[in-house]
């Protein structure tokens, strides 16, 4: 039986996931596969440091290059995160012909295009499975699965923090405050939860996505984000009864030569599959020129959904000796953000005064924006009253000009909140 001789960098929460998977289940696993995956060498930080697994303390080490110039080694596992110095050590471990698997989004997202180059020139085959969507087997559907299409949409709920807040919003009516706070207590939401909730954490996701769905490089730096903090109750009953859900979406669309790259809150219909992705489950959404309208579902974090993607992307890789798939060095043509065209949710709060209605309706159809549908609510105990008017479909330029000048009005207390709407 082939012994598959493995490194990997960190043993934290995913590397003790791996840990359990290889060695819990080897038998399973060499039933499957008829190799053995023996892991050789562990990098850790801390020598001493209590984790989640129990390796043997003659696995661990502090030095990479016991890793990296290791010529036993077949694949090395890079389960660190950040940047650097996880950049350096998997282009050494290119450089040295040893297979690479990586959990890393952010190093993907920010520095991929040198990883998937190298790897590329060299013909060295590389797993990122566990870096979208947890154990979803998105990026191998898209790269094998559905490799006869051409993808024309992806949709995709990729942040289980995001998602528990907003769906704790809708279900029970809380506030974002509380919501945060809950998920915080329940461990699916750090301390410092900026990277979730601004929307940053699902961007680096969609960079990844687009790159295989393109071809080309991920361009993290090209994708339009907003987050989920200014969503307030009102916001979620509203949509409830308009017939839509408010969903954190990552979204990706060709539109001839260009393509739209965005991660914002979107009001989808309560009717879509999507809509009913609650809690910390992920979702991805697409249509293939060839496959039409296909969805996944699962667990898009935690230490055994993830683990078991990357232990998948190890045995992927160790059966394929040069790899073919292949990054395009031409960079996409991005449509620039002012060029969008959807439809809006606006929320205006204004005073009770007659004529402010008229006075926005004025504004928008001057900025060639149509009305579709008018909400407007009783005063409430701050003296505001919210009018909520929904778009049909406008140019963002055109809306972003419209909701500048409407914000200047007398009768206008806050700044207006606008809200996209994709029918799917």
């Amino acid at each position: 039986m082939k012994t598959i001789k493995i490194g990997m960098l960190g043993c934290g929460t995913v590397g003790s996931g791996v840990w359990k998977i290889l060695t819990e289940r080897q038998s399973l696993l060499e039933e499957r596969t008829g190799c053995r995956f023996e892991l050789r060498k562990i990098l850790v930080r801390d020598l001493a440091k209590r984790r989640p697994c129990d390796p043997p303390a003659t696995l661990l080490t502090t030095n990479a290059a016991e890793i990296l110039a290791d010529p036993e080694i077949d694949i090395v596992v890079e389960l660190m995160g950040g940047v650097s110095p996880a950049i350096s050590y998997l282009t050494k471990a290119l450089e040295q012909g040893k297979k690479i698997v990586t959990a890393n989004k952010r190093l993907l997202a920010e520095r991929g295009g040198e990883i998937f180059r190298l790897a590329s020139e060299r013909e060295i085959p590389i797993g990122f499975e566990a870096s979208v969507a947890g154990g979803i087997p998105i990026l191998r559907a898209i790269r094998e699965g559905f490799v006869g299409n051409r993808i024309e949409e992806i949709y995709g709920i990729v942040n289980g923090t995001s998602n528990y807040i907003l769906s704790g919003m809708t279900e029970r009516g809380i506030g974002f405050e509380e919501a945060l706070r809950e998920a915080q207590g329940k461990g699916y939401a750090e301390s410092d939860s900026r990277m979730d909730i601004d929307g940053d954490d699902a961007a680096q996701k969609l960079a990844i996505l687009i790159a295989l769905a393109s071809g080309r490089a991920p361009e993290l730096k090209k994708i339009t984000v907003e987050g989920i903090q200014k969503i307030t109750p009102f916001d979620v009953e509203s949509a409830k009864r308009m017939g839509f859900v408010i969903k954190l979406l990552a979204i990706y669309k060709v539109r001839g030569d260009a393509v739209e790259a965005r991660v914002h809150p979107t009001f989808i219909p309560k009717s879509h599959p999507l809509a009913d992705v609650g809690g910390i489950f992920n979702a991805i959404f697409l249509k293939g020129d060839a496959v039409g309208p296909a969805m996944f579902y699962g667990q898009g974090a935690g230490m055994m959904p993830t683990a078991s993607a990357v232990v998948s992307d190890i045995v992927a890789v160790s059966r394929v000796e040069k790899e073919s798939w292949r990054i395009r060095p031409v960079e996409a043509r991005y449509l620039p953000p002012d060029d969008l065209v959807t439809e809006y949710y606006l929320r205006f709060s204004v005073v009770d005064r007659p004529g402010v209605l008229a006075q926005i309706a004025s504004s928008l159809g001057s900025h060639e924006i149509s009305i579709s549908s008018v909400h407007q609510y009783e005063q409430s105990v701050d003296a505001k009253v919210p009018i909520l008017v929904m778009v049909h479909a406008a140019r963002e330029r055109n809306v972003r000009k419209a909701i500048e000048e409407i914000d200047r009005f007398e009768s206008v207390l806050d700044r207006t909140l606008a809200i996209r709407v994709e029918r799917l």
